[in-house]
Parts: C-alpha cells; sequence; structure tokens
C-alpha cells in the first residue's frame, strides 16, 4: 500500500522533537523540543503551533483529566497550567541522579503515568522506569536501564512494551491493567537481529501500536519508521521519511486515528548535513494512507 509523508512543520524542533500525543478532545497535536524546554501544540485545522517555554528539559507531555497538563520536567512528574503557564511538582524521581533525566511517558488505558529517566551523559544502567499512579504515589518499575525510550500496550491491555535503545531492544512484559504490576520479561523485538536493516543498525527510540497490534518504532539514525509483528517480532513495513535521519517518535491522530504524526531530532547534526541529507531534521512530519489506525491516546486520571 502506498502511502504518503508530509512536511507539516519544517525544522520546528532545533534541539529534539520528541513525545508526540494526539489530544482527542481538541483534536490538537501535542509535543516538545525536549533539551530547549519547550511545548508545542499544533493544530492541523488552523495551522497554528502555540508553543510554551519551560526552565529545564522535558522528556513528555500528556493531558490530565483535571485539566491542563502533566509534563516531565528534568527528573520529575509535574503539573502545568497551559493558560497560566504555572509549573507544580508533583514528586521527583532519581534522588540524588542530578545529572539525570525524564525521557519518554505515556499513560496506560486506566490513567496511569508511566515514565522513564536517563543519564545526560547516556551513561549505562543509569535509569528507571516509573509509574505514577492516579493517587499521586510513584513506584519503581523497572531498575538499570540505559535509555528509558518508547512505551505502548496491546491493544487488550494485558501486554506492556518498552524500549531501551542503548541495547537496540524493545522489550515485552505481562501487564495487568487493574494493578499495573509488569511480569515476565522478553524481547520483542531485537534491533541487531532484524535483516532488513543489513549492516548499520538504527535505534529503536519512540513506539506506537495500531488496532492490528503490531507496534511501530522510531527508527534513530534510520530515517524511517518500522512496523513490527509484535508475536513475532518480524519487520513488517518500513515508511521512509525525507531528509531526517534521526526519527525519535511517533503518535496516532488525525478524526479517525489514520494519521501517523513523526517527530524527529536535530541537535548534534553536523552543519554540512543540515544542507543535504538532513535538511528537514527537526521536522514533524505525517503520514497518511497507511491502510490502519492507531487508538486514542490516554490522559492522566490523578
Amino acid at each position: 500500500m502506498s502511502y504518503r509523508v508530509e512536511t507539516v512543520l519544517k525544522n520546528v524542533a532545533t534541539k529534539c522533537g520528541e513525545g508526540p500525543h494526539w489530544e482527542d478532545s481538541t483534536q490538537t497535536l501535542l509535543f516538545v523540543d525536549l533539551d530547549n524546554g519547550k511545548i508545542f501544540r499544533y493544530n492541523p485545522v488552523t495551522g497554528t503551533n502555540d508553543m510554551i517555554q519551560l526552565n529545564g528539559c522535558v522528556g513528555f507531555v500528556v493531558p490530565r483529566s483535571k485539566g491542563g497538563l502533566m509534563v516531565g520536567l528534568d527528573r520529575t512528574f509535574s503539573a502545568l497550567d497551559w493558560n497560566t503557564k504555572t509549573v507544580t511538582k508533583m514528586a521527583e524521581v532519581d534522588p540524588g541522579k542530578s545529572n539525570n533525566r525524564m525521557n519518554d511517558g505515556k499513560c496506560d488505558a486506566k490513567g496511569r503515568l508511566w515514565a522513564g529517566t536517563m543519564s545526560k551523559s547516556l551513561e549505562d544502567d543509569q535509569g528507571n522506569l516509573y509509574c505514577l499512579d492516579t493517587d499521586g504515589s510513584v513506584t519503581k518499575k523497572v531498575e538499570r536501564t540505559c535509555i528509558s525510550n518508547g512505551l505502548a500496550w496491546s491493544v487488550d491491555n494485558t501486554t506492556m512494551y518498552f524500549v531501551d535503545t542503548t541495547p537496540r531492544k524493545v522489550y515485552a512484559y505481562n501487564y495487568d491493567i487493574n494493578t499495573g504490576n509488569i511480569s515476565n520479561k522478553r524481547v520483542a523485538v531485537d534491533f541487531d537481529k532484524v535483516p532488513e536493516f543489513k549492516g548499520h543498525v538504527p535505534s529503536p527510540d519512540g513506539m506506537t501500536v495500531d488496532t492490528d497490534d503490531n507496534i511501530w518504532v522510531a527508527c534513530l539514525g534510520g530515517g524511517c519508521m518500522v512496523k513490527f509483528d509484535s508475536r513475532t517480532g518480524a519487520a513488517l513495513q518500513k515508511v521512509s521519511l525525507p531528509n531526517a535521519t534521526q526519527i525519535t517518535s511517533a503518535a496516532w491522530g488525525g478524526r479517525n486515528l489514520d494519521e501517523l504524526y513523526v517527530t524527529s531530532l536535530r541537535k548534534e547534526i553536523p552543519d554540512s548535513e543540515l544542507l543535504t541529507t538532513n535538511s528537514l531534521a527537526g521536522s514533524l512530519f505525517r503520514v497518511t494512507g497507511l491502510g490502519v489506525k492507531g487508538l486514542p491516546a490516554y490522559v492522566y486520571q490523578g
């Protein structure tokens, strides 16, 4: 099936575009420029892209059912009032690890907020994966991760998928939606063993699922999104993004949730590449015509 790639916002992120979240209630896309502390809200109908500037790194942004947004600001789960730009810290993680920061975050079907941390200097085994429950309590769920990244759940909520970028693996866990407990860790996709990559192996970054229970993984260094069979780990489809090699994450959006919004990274790319092979680095893309769709993104219920 043929697909179409549009550059929606060219070079919008000057550092690291990340964390796309389609807010169904407003029909807008939230995403961040992580290192710059910027949060964007893009309206595809009007073409407007509003922005809030925070002081610190912002790993993720998701709506909150009580109003406002939840953000991963530096090492905290924090609440943000979009109108007043007021930030309220709810919980701090990784005590004593001032070199760590939040990375990807996402809510499960019960409205719990999951987010992982990583070392700013990319040191191995310094990150962790946490869950902020709806009562405000925080639980460390996975210890000693390298770069905690993409999160997703199967359609029936019995499996949680989690990316650790440095070992190039997408892990799967049995998931108890009632308790939020995870168990039976195994490898769902091993990027080192994907035949289609042949030689240069990109790293897995952000992730989403479709209604067929396939997982779509952003390929950092690969210039593409790849759809994988969540049951076998086989690559099913590659979606190439033009002139942007560092693809970071994706989210389903649009009224029918059949449009794939894709973010990308711009920082540390040589100037020579920014004029040629990476001229669209940091851009927000939209992919249509994929023939599949996603599920509505969940919001924090605490």
